[in-house]
């Protein structure tokens, strides 16, 4: 009877190891794509907060319209916005 329960064993004993591989890799991938994502998330908020004041700073100074500080600090958010997706990939 031992005999018959011993192939089963072989036939199951690969298929158990290439799961756990294959659950291995994809916890690997998730946890890379997770540090990314919060890279890029604090990357984009530090350009966010960093927008806000160059913007109030540009206003005090008054050198410039208020519609040249807002694009100043458009052009600050997409700053962050590009280094985001520079992390990402």
């Amino acid at each position: 009877m031992s005999h018959s329960t011993l192939p089963a064993w072989r036939a199951i004993l690969p298929a158990a190891a290439a799961a756990t591989l294959l659950f291995v890799a994809s916890t690997a991938m998730a946890t890379e794509q997770s540090q990314q994502r919060n890279q890029g998330r604090a990357a984009n908020q530090s350009k966010k907060q960093e927008a806000r004041t160059e913007k109030i700073d540009c206003r005090q100074a008054n050198n410039k319209s208020n519609a040249a500080c807002r694009q100043d600090k458009r052009d600050t958010k997409q700053d962050g916005r590009q280094e985001k997706r520079d992390i990402k990939y």
